[in-house]
């Protein structure tokens, strides 16, 4: 399960989609999930999740990450279907009637496409990591927040916080998945139990896996001192950012993309949410 967590990796290709603008690859991603939620029926939903799976095809990212992106958010994803199944209801008679559990037909719709929209929600964030360097994303987050900067807003500091916490996250889900190897060759039983059982069978991974993670703070810091490091005072980049052709031209495409939901909402008739 843990291997199969790939939220913050980068795989570095040189595809068109590793080469747009980070600035732009953020606001495009931040365009997609508006276009997820403008959504209003299941034609353009799909027509939605359909563009997405042909930017994955440019990217050159193999589908395979797209389940494994999917599969520790599982639970999440089940827990939201059952919340909209359950309590959701309609008008008319219930489709099912079980004590006080009642389905209707409007919660069957709204689960599946509340689940549907979620999925391909977080197929699309998880683009945006998949192809864009953590170098490359403190730079933009910096560079879209600079305005901020005047009202003396810690711009930088903020953006280096969210990548380092972002690059963090394989390294943490790696030592976990050594230490859990460690205490099963230890003879610990981590995987068989009740949910109390492996609730208290965890202790042993959290308590080294905190040790760590303190012990990997303190050496970043360290290293961050002994370069020198100050902050965004004075600091210059190596890669400049610069948009191009095919940032434009991604940005045209994001926007006829919008529109076209916004038409299909309008004009196709398919009962939605």
């Amino acid at each position: 399960m843990l291997k199969d967590i790939t939220i913050g990796q980068f795989f570095p290709g040189n595809s068109i989609i590793h080469r747009l603008d980070s600035r732009f690859k953020i606001l495009l991603d931040i365009a997609y999930v508006v276009m997820l939620f403008i959504a209003g029926n299941y034609c353009s939903l799909l027509t939605a999740g359909v563009f997405m799976l042909i930017v994955y095809m440019l990217s050159g990212i193999s589908f395979k990450l797209i389940f494994k992106s999917l599969k520790p958010l599982l639970p999440i994803i089940i827990f939201t279907c059952i919340l909209n199944l359950f309590f959701i209801h309609g008008e008319g008679e219930p489709l099912v009637q079980l004590g006080f559990i009642t389905i209707y037909m409007e919660g069957i719709t709204t689960s599946v496409f509340m689940t549907v929209r979620i999925v391909f929600l977080i197929v699309g964030m998880s683009l945006l990591t998949y192809t864009t360097s953590p170098i490359a994303l403190t730079d933009a987050i910096e560079r879209l927040l600079s305005p901020l900067k005047k009202l003396h807003f810690p711009v930088h500091e903020l953006a280096m916080m969210m990548t380092i916490a972002l690059r963090f996250i394989p390294t943490l889900i790696e030592e976990t998945d050594k230490i859990m190897s460690a205490q099963k060759a230890r003879g610990a039983n981590l995987d068989t139990g009740g949910l109390i059982k492996k609730a208290k069978a965890l202790i042993p991974v959290l308590i080294p896996l905190f040790v760590s993670a303190f012990k990997r703070a303190n050496e970043l810091a360290l290293a961050m001192e002994c370069r020198c490091y100050k902050g965004g005072e004075g600091r210059t980049r190596m890669k400049q950012l610069k948009f191009g052709m095919r940032d434009i031209i991604a940005v045209l495409i994001m926007a006829a993309m919008i529109a076209l939901i916004v038409l299909m909402n309008i004009y196709v008739v398919i009962p939605g949410v």
